[in-house]
């Protein structure tokens, strides 16, 4: 830029890297042998446009001043330099944390956003514990764009939103009394949770038999990739809401066949050859993608399927599953677990859920998946998730209703309710089957000696951890 001072490119790399590290004062650069944690990190350059000159810091460290790391004359040194200090900048010491937490080093006095440090506390000022960095594990339904139409609306997130998040993508949509999802099919399998009201749901089999039911509040719904279905709102109330998640994390709502669409883009003379539809018939056709559109509320359930041809045409597969009605799989004094995968509803072979319900102060015991990564919904009340990952990384952070969760491929996390009232979520694996395995379980069936050996407890304490996979611990 004109009026800027140019600097040979080597230079402005190994300079800028030490420009971007601020210390506390300047005693701690003069007195010190050893560069403290850096405690803000902040370029100096916006793009490619450089607004001022980088402020003169002549820091003796370790006897590396500005001259001598630029009489080195390499972008190498610069990028060793940074890579070595790497986990230094991304990771909390928990030693300097926990001395932190008590004096003003954690104040901000300038700008904050209220509100949202209030729903966050955990994911803003994480405990201790936490340390380096595993990439992101939340993201929340609420900063997802709304996409309405005339009869409801959708918006969804994806790994576009959650970008670890390569298994599997969820849709939250409305339909109004009536309207309808049309008739489409997509390139993943689609399982679904009501959240409340009614729904009508159809879908064809290859063989030409067709499944349709009648789904509420807590039923599950599963249709293969490929198979096409639809989905109405019904009463008595004002339609219904649900949770579609995808077994593709790159998985777009906005992308799915339409039969509307498909008409609008075949020519006429076909659709005469094809379907025997006339002139007439052809010029009502839609002319563009219709989505979700309103429409008047179907006759019973047993007349739909009646008329469509009865018993003759019922499909021999089931497609919905009762998840309501089914006793919890695991149920203690903290809480309790239902658990849907394809032991008791064959047809979802490729998503295994978990729906888990934590009381107040209870917490999803220490444990992990082996076969899958996790994606969770919040469905109701508060809470905290902290993942771990080698080497030595843990994560915290806070969720709240509408939220969505992340857990990487086997790593170990826990979830504890941090509100008044019941935690509620799925846990959703792109899987045939749930599995987990839970640390006071793994603890409990290993020989006391070597439990002695690795955590440097005695066998009385040992024998005061839960023996048994219990899922959900009371407070």
């Amino acid at each position: 830029m004109p009026g800027l001072r140019s600097r040979p490119l080597a230079e402005e790399n190994s300079w800028i890297y030490l420009t971007t590290f601020k210390c506390q004062s300047e005693h701690d650069l003069k007195g010190n042998t050893r560069m403290n944690e850096p405690k803000e990190t902040k370029s100096t350059i916006e793009g490619d446009n450089r607004t001022s000159e980088p402020q003169e810091i002549k820091p003796s460290i370790e006897g590396l001043s500005r001259r001598t790391f630029l009489g080195v004359g390499s972008a190498s040194l610069a990028s060793a330099t940074l890579a070595s200090l790497a986990v230094a900048v991304n990771a909390q010491e928990r030693t300097d944390t926990e001395k932190a937490e008590q004096d003003h080093s954690a104040s901000n006095p300038g700008q904050e956003n209220k509100a949202l440090l209030d729903e966050n506390p955990n994911s803003n000022m994480p405990p201790p514990t936490d340390h380096g960095d595993i990439g992101p594990i939340w993201y929340s339904f609420d900063l997802a764009h709304k996409r309405v139409e005339e009869g409801g609306w959708t918006h969804q997130v994806t790994q576009r939103e959650l970008p670890p998040s390569k298994d599997l993508a969820g849709v939250n949509m409305r339909i109004t009394r009536g309207s309808f999802r049309e008739l489409h099919w997509h390139t993943a399998d689609e399982w679904a949770i009501m959240l409340n009201g009614n729904a009508r749901v159809t879908v064809l089999n290859p063989d030409g038999t067709i499944f349709i039911d009648d789904v509420s509040k807590g039923d599950l719904w599963f249709f293969p990739a490929g198979f096409p279905h639809s989905i109405q709102g019904l009463g008595p109330g004002d339609g219904c809401e649900f949770l579609l998640v995808f077994d593709e994390g790159t998985f777009s709502e906005d992308n799915t066949f339409l039969i509307s669409a498909w008409v609008a883009h075949t020519p006429p003379e076909i659709l005469t050859k094809n379907s025997n539809l006339d002139q007439s018939a052809i010029a009502k056709l839609p002319t563009d993608e219709l989505y979700i559109f309103p429409a008047d509320l179907p006759r019973s359930l047993a007349q739909d399927k009646a008329a469509v041809g009865g018993k003759r045409v019922e499909s021999p597969i089931q497609y919905t599953f009762k998840m309501s009605a089914m006793a919890p799989t695991k149920k203690t004094p903290g809480g309790e677990v239902r658990i849907v995968d394809s032991h008791n509803f064959p047809v979802s072979k490729s998503i295994a859920v978990g729906l888990v319900t934590i009381k107040p102060r209870g917490m999803r015991e220490l444990h992990w998946h082996p076969n899958a990564s996790e994606w969770q919904f919040y469905l109701a009340g508060k809470g905290r998730m902290t993942v771990f990952m080698p080497p030595g990384r843990a994560r915290t952070m806070d969720f709240n209703a509408n939220d969505v969760g992340y857990v990487p491929p086997v790593a170990g996390h826990y979830i504890e309710n941090t509100g008044g009232t019941d935690l509620v979520f799925l846990e959703m694996f792109k899987a045939d089957q749930y599995i987990d395995f839970s640390m006071n379980n793994w603890i409990r069936h290993l020989p006391p000696e070597m439990v002695i050996s690795h955590l440097n407890i005695d066998e009385a304490t040992i024998k005061k951890i839960p023996a048994e996979n219990q899922a959900v611990l009371p407070g």
